[in-house]
């Protein structure tokens, strides 16, 4: 078998992926380190071990930030506008590439058209029509902003694999007399089912380190989401140095995405160029 011969190119490229790598893991490994510590050792040298561990620093975080009930809120919000979301997502990739109606080619054009436009433009306007509509302050509300909000990178990347699928499989399904909807949940859904798990993962990571939104839309601390949540802990260190707690709370914050990572970093790394290829 032949050797392919290395390069200094592939040397660098390689040099390159190992200092990407390190610049995410180690600040990670830093503040679990510091989650481990006493106040005392963390202000005298941050790089330092800890001599003991003071996993006490996650009890302590736990009870002072609340992060059970905020967990719940954040389970609450991401689980319902992942569930409706992925769905409103799957229904308007499937009507925009599987269904010709008159107006489907100005439509597309002006999804494409909203690329150039900076969503932080819609803020002040989706705030007064939530405000009128009184879903301000709301989970409920949150849900329905970001479930009916879509974007348009999920449907790009779910139409793209959608226009992948036979065509000869609706045709024999309306034939025995299927209607549109039994053809979209009997048939198209089931074999999107890689691409909606892909978007299901983005959108997941996308709402659970949500901060703007939640931020701004929720007044009432028994209501925030993790994001928020540990952003006002992190305000509170103005007057209290209790920084080990602080660490503590966000290495428990960043479980969920890290432990979702490992498990689909596969899904994750293909998702960028699912539905790329048509055939």
């Amino acid at each position: 078998m032949r050797k392919t011969k290395r390069t200094w190119i592939d040397f660098m490229w390689r040099l390159m992926m190992l200092l990407c790598a390190l610049s995410v893991v180690l600040p990670i490994l830093w503040v679990l380190l510091e989650s481990l510590k006493t106040n005392k050792e963390f202000f005298a040298d941050v790089w330092a071990l800890p001599k003991k561990l003071m996993f006490e620093n996650y009890k302590n975080a736990w009870k002072s930030y609340q992060l059970g009930s905020t967990l719940l809120n954040t389970l609450y919000y991401v689980g319902s506008s992942l569930v409706l979301g992925t769905f409103l997502t799957a229904l308007s990739a499937y009507t925009l590439t599987r269904i010709k109606f008159r107006g489907r080619t100005f439509i597309w054009g002006t999804i494409m058209l909203s690329l150039f436009l900076p969503g932080i433009n819609a803020l002040v306007p989706q705030y007064v029509l939530m405000r009128d509509l009184g879903l301000t302050n709301s989970l409920t509300g949150l849900i329905i902003l970001d479930s009916f909000g879509e974007s348009v990178f999920f449907l790009m990347l779910l139409s793209g694999f959608m226009q992948t699928l036979p065509k000869e499989m609706e045709e024999g399904a309306y034939i025995d007399g299927a209607s549109l909807f039994q053809v979209f949940t009997r048939i198209i859904l089931p074999l999107s089912t890689p691409g909606l798990v892909t978007v299901a993962i983005f959108k997941f990571l996308g709402l659970y380190n949500a901060f703007l939104a939640p931020f701004i839309y929720l007044s009432e601390s028994s209501k925030y989401t993790i994001g928020v949540a540990m952003y006002n802990a992190n305000q509170i260190m103005q007057y209290k140095a209790d920084w080990v707690t602080l660490f503590a709370g966000v290495v428990i914050a960043m479980l969920p995405t890290i432990l979702i990572y490992i498990l689909f970093q596969r899904q994750i790394s293909e998702g960028a160029t699912l539905g790329a290829l048509k055939g």
